[in-house]
Order: C-alpha cells, then structure tokens, then sequence
C-alpha cells in the first residue's frame, strides 16, 4: 500500500517548521510528498524548498480544491494524505490511518483534531450538517481529551486537515467543489462519498493538531477576509453544502434556511454582536444570489446508491441547540449581572478608601449547606416571605378578572391590545383615528408571552407583585445608593427602606383605586434609579449601557405615567446646570452630559406613534393618567403621599416627613441627602404645573395625574432618611441626653407611617376593584356583535324629562385602552341627532341613519323608560326582541348593518411612525446588551 502526502500552504510560515518535523518523524514514512503554495507572501514557499526540495513543490495561486486539482494529476499511489499549513500530525498518524482505513475497508479515514497549541481540547471527530446549516461534531464546547471518544465510527465527513483518502475516490468524485474554495469542502466531498455508497471513518488513534488559522482569523487571505467576515464565508459554505447535497424537499429547505436566518441574527442582535447579525443576511443574500449555480450543481450530481440519513444529526438537534442558547444567555446574563455589582462595589470602596467586609466562614459554611439552610438563617428571607404572603392575602382580590376605579376590565385575547397599538384607525364608537395610550403595546407583549395570550392573567399579575417588585426593586436600589455616597450598606435600615417604599402604592390609595398607571410606576421606578445609578460611573462604556439600560426603562414608565419624563427632564437640567457651575471640566466631556441626552431621547423614540398622534389632539393630553379619568390630589395630599379618598390615614403617610426632614442634619451625608431634597423640589415644581394644565376633552375639562409625582416624593424621602442612617449610631446618654429622645421619636414616626400603611392594607382593605359586572346587553346581542365590529348595539339610558344618554355597544365593550381612546374622541353629532329623534319622533329615515352607522339593535336598560319604549314601539321597521329583564326592553332593526360602517384607512404617517418605533426598539434593545468585543486579529 502507497501513499502520497499532498500539503498545501499559504502564509503558513509561523507553523511550517512544527509541521513538516511532524511529517518526518512518521513512524510510517509517506511514499512520495509533493507541496503547493497557493501564492504566499511570506517564507513558506522558502521553508517547502527547504525541506522537501525543489521538484516536490509547486507555486500557484488558487483556492484549497484547486490547489488538490493541481497536485492529483502527480499522484500513482493507492491512497492520498492531505495536510494543512497549519495542521502538524503525531508521529504515529499515518501508521493509524492506513491501517484502520484497510481494516474496516474505508475509502476515507479522518484523524482527532485536536487544538494547537493547547494540545489537549477536541476539535473534531467527524462533521457533519445540521438541517439549519449548523456545523455538527458531536462534541461540547472546550471539551478535553480524556479518551471518551475513542472508538472507530462510520461519518458523513471528516476534515481535510489529515484526510486520507484512496486516490481513486478522490478522482471519481470529481475532488473537492471548487464552488467552496476555502470553507464546507469537507463536508460536501464527504456527503458525496456517502451518496455514493463509499465509507468515511474516524480513527481516534490517530492525532492531528490543528491551528484553525482561517476560522480564527489568525490567517487573512482573499478567501478567508478579515476576522468579522469569517463568519460570513462560514455561514455561506454551509447554506450552499446543504442545499446542493440535500435529496429531498428542496424548497421547504431553503424557506427553513431564510426563517432560521432571521431567527439566528435575532439572537445574534440580542448578543449584542451586530456584525455576525449581518453576516447570516449577507451569507443568504449571496446564496440566494447562487441559485443557479446551486440548481445546475444539483443536477450534476449521479443518483444516490447510498444511505446519508443516519450519518446527519436527528432533527431535533436545532432545537437542543436553541434551548441551550437561551440557558446560557440566561446564565451569562445573571454572572453578568452579580459580578458587575460586585465590581462597582468594588471600585467604590476604592475611590472612598474604605476596605470591604470580607467573607468570613460562617456564610462560606452556609453556602455550602444549600438554599433551604440559607434561607431559614436569613432574617432577611424570612421577614421578606413574611411581607410577601401578608401582601397575597391582601391583594387577593387579583386572584382572578378585575376591574372598577379607574381599571376597565380587560379585553378578551392579546391580539385586541395589538390591534389598538399598531393601527392607526380604531373601529371603536363611530370609528376614530385617537391615539393609543403608551401601556397598550408593553401590555400586548406581557399578554403574548407572560400572559400565555390571556390579558386578564397581566392586569392580575400587575396587582399581586406590584408590592413586593417595587419593595425588592427599592432593595437593590438603596443598597447600590448607600454603597455609591456613604460605602456603608446597614441591612435593618435598608429593609426599612424597601418595606416602606412597597407600602407607597396601596397606602396612597393607588392599588383600591384601581391606578395601575401609578401602581406600575411606583413597581419600576426603583428599577429604572437602580439602572441610572450607572451614570456615576468611572468607566464610560459602563454609562453608555447605564443610558440605553436608563432610557429603556424611562419610556416604560412614561408610557404608564407620562409625568415621568417631565421629572427626568427636569432632574437632567439640574444636574447638568449644577454640574457646569461646581466641575465645568468634568461635565463638558461628551461621555458626561450626552449620555444623560440619550436618556431622554430614548423615551421620545420609542413612543413616537403615541405621542405625535397626541400632539394632534391635544398636546397637553400627553401627560393624562392612564385609566379612566379620576380626581386629582391636593397640595396636603401630595405630600402626605396619597392620590385619594381610599388611602391609609393622611397622618400616617405625614409622619414619613419627619425622618425625611431629619436627614438634613446630618452633615456628613448632607450632599446625597440634598440631591433626595433636589428630586423632590423636582417633583413639587411638575406638580405645580401639573395642577394648572386643563386638559379639554369631550367628556369635560380635567386635569393630568400626579399619581406618580406622588410616588417620586415619598421615593425622595425614603431614600434620604435610609442614606442619612448608615453607619448612624445613638450616642451613650451620658454625652447627649437631648439627642436620645429625639432619635428615639425620629425612629418611632419612620416606622410608625409604613406600618399603618400596610395594616390599613391588609386588616381594612377597603376598595374600589372588583369581579368585572356583567353587561346590560343581551348575551345574543354581544355574540352579533363579536361578528365585527361593524355591527353594534345602541344603548339608551334615562328618558325625556331628565335626559337621556347613550352609547353604543361594539365587540365585547369598552376594556382597558379603550376608554382611553374613546376619551379623547369627539361625540358624532350626526349620530346624536339621530338618537335624538329615534327617542322623539323615529321615522324610517332615522332608521335608515342609524343602520348606516352600523347598529343592529336598540336596548333600553332597565327601568326602561315607558314613554320612550312606546315611541319605539310605534316606530315602523322596528322589531321587538327578548331580553332576559322584564323590565329591559329591546328592539332589532329590520334592515341589517353594514360591516364596514365604522371601517377606516391607518394614517400614512402612524405606519411610517409604527415602523420607527420597532426599529427603535431593537435598536435600544441591542445597545442595553452587555458589551462584546471582538478583535480583528
């Protein structure tokens, strides 16, 4: 048995020397060596001459397939050894090869790559292809030698690092696919061999060490391209392989390959790697740009005499292979995240000079005894859980559909919330082009994945951990503000502070009152403070993210209270005002003040369908409550952190005042305590405002919310009095008798407020929410009216000394969004006088009216009026129908509505705005991920 070693280089130059000694010391000594240089600019071409002499080596420029092409026609031996430039064999690799090749009558024999220079992690046993084009070895990530693969196996392919093959395969197959010059030819010569009946093995014995200098952008050329373009050429071999060699269900294959492409440069944008986003586009771009190559390739192909199926990965690899994606971006994300925080913590320390506590034994021994042991030790565990099942059991009345305050109830499926968030034109009443409120879309999404498609399961789940999210969020936010100005973190005064702040929503009244604008807010505020704390750091790709990460969240909250940008824009102005009068130098860098812009800019971008339609409207309505309309509160109110009449006592939330104002004392945390005082001046001067905007609506004048102004001062206070407390200890009586009882009081009010909060919560729980009523409308009448919303039914209310009121009834009424947009509609006027005179004189005419405006029936709600009921009586083209109320009455008309009768064309403007606003979003999606660089080699 002969053997020629076929080695071809370019560049090669830094592993030649290792890999031709490795050729000389085969314990089995190749018959003939012949050499291609496929047009180096370094010493290669020298070194080959060197060692192997001149007749052995050629030079011509050209592609890997081309380069085999060349030397094949020299070659008269039975089998032929190709090597890489970059790829150096163990002395005893050929010896394996041949032998195992002839023993199991192979006609193509691979070795175990292994990593060069580490020498010891696996690279490969074999290849093959996914059905999603994704390059298969059966091996883990990093995985080591330790033997666990070691046995010889059949495989589609093997590569060509250390292939050998019989010469006559390598001529019947027509060599490597000259169409993939640099990347997949192994795979596409070894698919093709297994087409043909030929067989392909693994010899494990046998080791080969590889560089991988094209894939790991070591080694540039015209082929491989710069480092970021690697993956580009990669994806391309492999979509180009599959779809030559793929034998049945070619276009189903290609339409799979364009949707996973679309899939992968999703997750991809999510790593926050841009680059290998646009690659998996460019790479079916150009191979979509192939077809034709591709089609021809397909037909040159003989007929398959063998079985491939069994050589390729199970269907569901894709699938594991995506799950473990998501774990891992999981995992990642939450290392990410706690060793982030243990680095600012860090760094913090550094720049106060202070040392940190050290882990000692005890938490080292409680780590080690597992979760449960942990969390029985744990006071903090304990009192948590404490607080959270007090707040299940007084929030229970969310354990199900809700509705009244200021909450409609929900719609019946997401998609009613997408519609109301995408389209421009509501078919809602008559038909009306108002915008949608900002919560609808963030909603629509909670509704589709958390939601599981059900909206009522979102608005249970807003008002079950609204209070313990906002109380952790204030956790994590008070520790990282206590770390940042004092570089003291003192638990008890912490968890006061978060208890407390969780008692802000239900003891102003927000959570009874149905607010979920203001609930939602007071649950992300400390979330969206925790993320801007990143400003202040020392890094400045680290405030970067902090500002993305910092906008992100402010638009959430705008899009629940709209006040919250105000107070964003104004803190930003102050900040920015007093940074260039105290450090002009420090605040004039770009990597300062323009990451504070970004903060505001980011909200204006993502909610730019919304606000625009509003400034059409009514530019003040930008700034309206989310809900249905309710009172606003008082100066007294404001302060004492209620928003209405079914809060805890006003006394209690004034005696939050007091450890706030005390904080001011306390001169060695007076700065960060006056930036708290700041906030809420902020807070005061937008309610102020606030409180003499006049918003003018159909339904009459009214003023913005200030539920989340609300919020933001009792936030200010708390935080003040927590970060006043660090490292505050009572002097001994001896010293300063006076300062005892004082403290003693100051503490007994801190406590006193929140604990009154949430016992009011829990013991009284008095509110206004409840299980959402049935309607007045007939169960047949919702069900003809679920058939479009086209079809309607006019209810009418009251009679003709007192008046009366109407509205019309579409789908399955008016839910949460809605009320909102009906809100800022104007009443119909042709409409209202056609009820009008259908309750004075209804003639056909009128009937005709009010089928063109797509009623069906007329309903009078008991206690039907007798004087109307008998007008409508009389009234020809009118027909009686049932209702399940003797005293209701209802009437079907004879001719039935249009479908279409409050149909209407999206805007251009708000489709043109709808596409920006998802572009931004993951545009600001992307720029919130970690940061990953990748060096162009």
């Amino acid at each position: 048995m002969t053997v020629t070693a076929l080695l071809v280089s370019h560049d090669g130059a830094r592993w030649l020397p290792a890999v031709l000694e490795g050729l000389a010391g085969q314990t089995l000594r190749p018959d003939r060596v012949l050499a291609l240089d496929t047009g180096s600019g370094d010493q290669s071409a020298d070194l080959l001459r060197e060692a192997l002499g001149a007749d052995a080596v050629r030079e011509a420029e050209g592609s890997f397939p081309e380069a085999i092409d060349r030397l094949l026609p020299e070659v008269t031996t039975d089998w032929v050894w190709i090597l890489h430039d970059d790829a150096n064999p163990a002395p005893d690799a050929l010896a394996r090869l041949v032998a195992t090749a002839t023993t199991h009558d192979a006609s193509i024999a691979g070795p175990k790559l292994r990593e060069w220079p580490s020498l010891r992690r696996l690279l490969e046993l074999g290849v093959s292809l996914s059905a999603t084009g994704r390059r298969e070895t059966g091996l883990e990530r990093g995985e080591y030698d330790q033997g666990q693969h070691d046995s010889v196996r059949e495989v589609l392919a093997v590569n060509t690092a250390g292939m050998l093959v019989r010469r006559e395969t390598l001529e019947a197959l027509g060599g490597f696919d000259r169409n993939l010059p640099l990347y997949g030819n192994d795979i596409d010569f070894g698919w093709r061999a297994a087409r043909a009946g030929l067989r392909t093995v693994i010899v494990p014995s046998a080791v080969v060490f590889h560089a991988e200098a094209a894939h790991r952008g070591v080694r540039r050329s015209s082929l491989s391209g710069r480092r970021t373009r690697t993956h580009r050429y990669e994806r391309e071999a492999a979509l180009y392989t599959l779809l030559v060699n793929r034998e049945r269900w070619f276009l189903l294959g290609l339409l799979r390959l364009m949707a996973g492409t679309v899939l992968r440069a999703l997750g991809y944008l999510l790593a926050r790697q841009p680059g290998h986003a646009g690659d998996e586009f460019a790479a079916l771009l150009n191979t979509v740009g192939r077809l034709p190559v591709i089609l021809r390739r397909r037909r040159e192909l003989p007929p398959a005499t063998g079985d491939t199926v069994g050589l390729r990965p199970p269907w569901w690899v894709p699938y594991r292979h995506g799950l473990d994606a998501v774990t891992d971006f999981a995992s990642a994300v939450a290392l990410h995240g706690r060793d982030a925080a243990d680095r600012r913590r860090t760094a913090r320390a550094e720049r106060l000079g202070i040392a940190l506590p050290v882990e000692d034994d005890e938490d080292d021994l409680l780590e080690d005894t597992g979760l449960v042991a942990r969390f029985f030790t744990s006071p903090l565990a304990l009192a948590v859980t404490a607080a959270a099942i007090l707040g299940l059991w007084a929030a229970r009345i969310a354990f199900g559909p809700i509705a009244g305050g200021a909450l409609s109830p929900a719609p019946s499926a997401a998609a009613d919330w997408w519609r109301l968030a995408l389209e421009g034109w509501h078919e809602l009443g008559q038909g009306t082009d108002a915008p949608a409120p900002g919560y609808v879309l963030p909603f629509a999404v909670a509704a589709s994945t958390i939601g599981l498609g059900s909206p009522t399961v979102v608005v249970s789940l807003l008002f079950l951990v609204a209070v313990p999210f906002a109380g952790w969020g204030a956790w994590r936010f008070l520790r990282a503000v206590c770390e940042l100005t004092t570089g003291r973190f003192d638990t008890r005064v912490a968890l006061w502070g978060a208890i407390a702040y969780a008692a802000v929503p239900v003891a102003s009244g927000a959570w009874g009152q149905g607010r979920f604008g203001t609930v939602a807010s007071a649950a992300l505020l400390p979330w969206t403070a925790h993320v801007v704390t990143g400003l202040f750091e020392t890094s400045a790709d680290r405030r970067w993210r902090a500002a993305w990460r910092g906008g992100a969240m402010l638009a959430l909250l705008t899009a629940f209270t709209p006040s919250a940008w105000l107070v964003a824009l104004l803190g930003v102005a102050v900040l920015l005002g007093l940074g260039f009068v105290l450090a002009r130098d420090v605040v004039a860098s770009r990597d300062i003040w323009l990451p504070l812009v970004v903060l505001l800019l980011v909200p204006a971008a993502l909610m730019l369908p919304g606000a625009v339609g509003m400034i059409g409207h009514d530019p003040a309505a930008l700034f309206l409550e989310a809900g249905r309309l309710s009172p606003t509160p008082d100066a007294l109110a404001l302060i004492a952190g209620r928003v209405g009449g079914l809060g805890a006592p006003t006394w209690a939330g004034l005696l939050l005042l007091v450890p706030g104002v005390v904080a001011l004392l306390r001169t060695r945390t007076r700065v960060p305590v006056l930036a708290c005082w700041i906030l809420i001046a902020v807070a005061a001067v937008v309610a102020a405002v606030l409180s003499h905007v006049t918003v003018e609506l159909p339904a009459g004048p009214v003023r913005p919310g200030l539920g989340f102004l609300v919020v933001v001062i009792q936030g200010g206070l708390l935080t003040a009095a927590v970060v006043a407390a660090q490292g505050l200890h009572i002097p001994r009586p001896t010293l300063r008798e006076w300062r005892v009882p004082v403290g003693v009081l100051v503490a007994l009010a801190a406590v006193l407020g929140p604990v009154v909060g949430l016992a009011w919560w829990v013991v009284d729980g008095d509110n206004e929410l409840h299980r959402p009523t049935q309607t007045d409308v007939p169960a047949y009448m919702v069900q003809a009216a679920d058939h479009g919303l086209g079809h309607g039914v006019l209810v009418i209310r009251g009679d003709v000394h007192n008046g009366i009121t109407w509205e019309v009834h579409r789908g399955d009424g008016t839910t949460l969004g809605e009320d909102e947009v009906l809100a800022l509609t104007g009443p119909d006027e042709h409409l209202d006088k056609a009820v009008t005179s259908l309750v004075s004189r209804p003639t056909p005419a009128v009937l005709d009216q009010l089928t063109a405006a797509g009623i069906d029936y007329v309903l009078l709600p008991a206690p039907a009026s007798a004087q109307v009921a008998s007008g409508l009586d009389a009234a020809d083209g009118l027909t009686q129908a049932s209702a399940p109320d003797p005293r209701t009455r209802a009437w079907q008309l004879a001719t039935s509505a249009r479908g279409d009768a409050v149909a209407g064309e999206d805007p251009w403007w708000h489709r043109v705005l709808v596409t920006l606003q998802l572009l931004a979003i993951l545009v600001v999606a992307v720029l919130c991920g970690p940061t990953r660089r990748e060096e162009d080699a």
